[in-house]
């Protein structure tokens, strides 16, 4: 990305517009520190505050060109930024089990609701974000895969909606359901780590069982986000030999609609893994992360109403709920099988 692309064209009401989903990426990340709130997460919180400002006090073009930068320029920053989260070693150390179980989850996640998503008959693009939702990592695998597939932001922003209400659903019936599941606390970490959508679901879900269980259920879940790397890389592949229509025509990466900024997020995680930044380093750099992303979700929510949350939301959020339900299941008897 060049510098000048990454610069907003200025203007007073651009950059107003950019200050607003900060003011909005702030008050969420202070919400969500309270109670409850807490299962929310900062970026669920964000897109909700966009959307409330929007119906209560109302935007104008240029608020809304500084918003669309937010959840497209500085979306694209946070993602890469967000790498400083992943160490690579760890997802290594937890042996071929913890891998397999990961990844056997994310695939039956991604095929099943969006599967579900065509039987409900849900615009294919949203029916994608919310399967990549639910299957990798919540709200901000929706925004990274967005490009990918050209998703305008009303889709993107109804995506990353449903599946921070779905994990948060999902996470408080986990907690209530936790001592009747006949797992010991490292096989919960794995089924939390394994099956819940945002990282803030996996730890709200999985602290109650103990360090140990939150530990292993972190890296479960880290290891479905690396995977968003190879799935964004496959969708990209897929999407272009469809628009090409010629399923012989070769494929280079200079042709391949890949956002080279989720490549930046896999080399910002080897370059971390390298143990060179100090983990309170690291922990600063995610924390920007989050609150770039968390702006480019107020910006997201900002571009949207409340109509049309309804209008495209309910189908996707059938599909994702289902899909869930079937997740959870099928997660819980890897565990019991393979742990």
């Amino acid at each position: 990305m060049k510098l000048k692309e990454l610069l907003p064209r200025f203007s007073v009401p651009v950059f107003k517009g950019i200050a607003l989903t900060l003011v909005l990426a702030l008050a969420a990340r202070l919400i969500a520190g309270l109670p409850f709130f807490v299962i929310m997460g900062q970026l669920v919180i964000a897109i909700m505050l966009g959307m409330i400002w929007r119906a209560s006090v109302g935007v104008n073009s240029g608020l809304l060109e500084g918003a669309s930068y937010s959840s497209k320029k500085l979306l694209r920053l946070g993602i890469i930024l967000l790498g400083f989260r992943l160490n690579l070693y760890d997802i290594y150390n937890a042996g071929t089990t913890v891998f397999f179980i990961a990844f056997a989850n994310l695939t039956f996640a991604l095929l099943v609701v969006y599967l579900l998503s065509r039987l409900f008959k849900v615009e294919k693009r949203l029916g994608i974000l919310t399967a990549c939702g639910t299957a990798i990592c919540g709200a901000a695998a929706v925004v990274a895969i967005a490009p990918v597939i050209k998703a305008n932001e009303k889709e993107t922003a109804v995506g990353a909606a449903n599946v921070a209400v779905l994990g948060t659903i999902f996470t408080i019936l986990y907690t209530l359901i936790f001592s009747y599941l006949d797992l010991n606390a490292l096989n919960y970490g794995v089924f939390a780590g394994g099956t819940l959508h945002e990282i803030a679901h996996v730890v709200a879900a999985a602290d109650p069982a103990g360090q140990a269980a939150l530990d292993l259920a972190i890296i479960v879940k880290l290891t479905r986000v690396a995977l968003l790397v190879p799935v964004a890389i496959l969708i990209g592949f897929l999407i272009q030999r469809k628009e090409s229509g010629d399923a012989s025509q070769k494929m280079t990466l200079a042709n391949l609609p890949i956002p080279w900024f989720i490549l930046g997020f896999l080399a910002v995680s080897a370059f971390n893994t390298l143990g060179v930044v100090s983990d309170v380093v690291a922990s600063a750099i995610v924390s920007l992360a989050y609150l770039l992303i968390g702006m480019a979700m107020a910006g997201l929510g900002l571009n949207v109403d409340f109509k049309s949350f309804r209008q495209m939301g309910g189908k996707a959020l059938s599909a994702g709920l289902a899909g869930s339900v079937l997740l959870s299941v099928f997660g819980y008897i890897l565990v019991r099988v393979f742990v």
